[in-house]
């Protein structure tokens, strides 16, 4: 959408013409965009309004009802945070005294909506005309909030005795503008030289101002990460969103963690030190972590219980935490799933029955499931290289019982557990 098309949207016919639209149905968009275009409506200011209808209920999905007052592009709702996690982020800054974030890459403004909704200030800075002009939209409600077209490197931030109450948030851009994948999505960047504004440039903000925040891939890598700040990776529904990396005042204790948040906003913090204590699992209450895990050096090893932690816990090097709160070993390093003796409710991971573990072979595996009436299987896989419809295939079942398999590795030797979701 340009910036023509936008303008005329948020003028007082545009903005009633959005207004009156009916929740967005993909069957009837061309006969009601027929209807108010021979009710004498700008064809123009027609495709606008149906194009934000669309987005408006697709954006639904990260910002609930909020959606149907927003204003939305598409490459900026494809990348906003999510409400859930924007109001994390907030809290962060609300909590280390912040009382003015100078949002340096606002995008539609999702995290300075609610930064703006804790009752502090917010400069948000976009690069983009059209987008800058959609994050005033959205900003509207906070007088102390406001929006402005510029880059994070042009903007003048507070220095001395002006930056005490001060803060910064970034979100640097991960994709590729106008260039799509397969799926029609924005085509990601995945080289943290190839971010704008440069991961040079974050740093540089960070060090003039303390209270600094930026959003980065869950690839993060892990050596990359500044001495002094905590690097979060954060997961919803099982899906790992972002690796915040945060500084001074902002930071809740140094180091690697993982902040997993699961159906009805409850949550658990796993964290990189103090694991020869064990973990604390209760809900938002920093649990302890760990590096390295302890791992399993035989098939004999495998215990009753298989725990497959939540990926935010893996991409940050934590699967350490999980062993410590099990007692238990990973099956092998890097694989994420650990095996225990012990049966333990952990938040952050999911628990399985073991029933059975042997070598993967698809002979062998195929005799033992048809001797057990098995015709369907759910296979699970990490840690290997191997086509799971292929070996569906190959094991040609028809009975009548379903188990779960999960193919992996123990010692560099591919293995298959044959477990029942708790």
């Amino acid at each position: 959408m340009d910036l023509a098309s936008m303008t005329k949207l948020i003028s007082g016919e545009g903005w009633g013409l959005l207004q009156s639209l009916p929740p967005y149905d993909e069957s009837t968009v061309l006969s009601l965009g027929e209807g108010l275009r021979a009710a004498g409506f700008d064809t123009d200011l027609v495709a606008a309004a149906l194009t934000q209808s669309r987005l408006r209920a697709k954006g639904r999905e990260k910002f609930g009802e909020f959606a149907d007052g927003m204003l939305f592009t598409a490459d900026g709702l494809e990348q906003a945070t999510r409400l859930e996690i924007a109001a994390r982020h907030a809290q962060r800054f609300r909590g280390a005294g912040v009382r003015q974030v100078f949002d340096l890459t606002c995008g539609i403004g999702s995290d300075a909506m609610a930064i703006a909704g804790l009752d502090m200030a917010v400069t948000a800075i976009e690069a983009d005309e059209v987008t800058a002009t959609v994050a005033g939209v959205n900003l509207r409600h906070w007088p102390g909030a406001s929006a402005f077209i510029g880059t994070a490197e042009g903007t003048q931030l507070p220095a001395g005795e002006g930056a005490r109450h001060a803060g910064a948030w970034l979100d640097p851009a991960r994709r590729t503008p106008g260039v799509t994948d397969a799926r029609g999505k924005t085509r990601r960047v995945f080289r943290l030289d190839a971010i704008s504004p440069s991961w040079s440039t974050v740093q540089s903000i960070a060090q003039s101002l303390p209270a600094t925040g930026a959003k980065l891939s869950p690839s993060f890598p892990h050596a990359a990460i500044p001495a002094g700040t905590e690097a979060q990776w954060t997961s919803l529904g099982g899906e790992v969103l972002e690796c915040a990396i945060w500084w001074g005042p902002l930071v809740s204790r140094a180091g690697r963690s993982a902040l997993v948040i699961g159906s009805q906003g409850k949550s658990w913090t796993v964290r990189e030190a103090d694991t020869e204590n064990g973990i604390n699992n209760k809900d938002d209450k920093g649990g302890k972590g760990g590096g390295a895990a302890p791992v399993a050096s035989s098939l004999g090893q495998i215990g009753s219980w298989l725990y497959e932690p939540d990926r935010a816990v893996i991409r940050a090097g934590l699967t350490g935490a999980l062993t410590s709160a099990v007692d238990g070993f990973e099956l092998d390093s890097g694989v994420g799933y650990v095996t225990s003796e012990r049966c333990v409710d952990v938040g952050y991971a999911r628990r399985f029955a073991v029933t059975e573990s042997m070598p993967l072979n698809v002979k062998a595996l195929r005799a033992w499931l048809r001797d057990r009436d098995v015709g369907r299987v759910t296979i699970k896989k990490r840690g290997v290289v191997l086509n799971a419809d292929e070996l569906r295939r190959q094991l040609r079942l028809s009975g009548s019982v379903e188990m779960t398999l999960v193919l992996t590795r123990v010692k560099n030797q591919q293995v298959c557990l044959v477990v029942r979701p708790v």
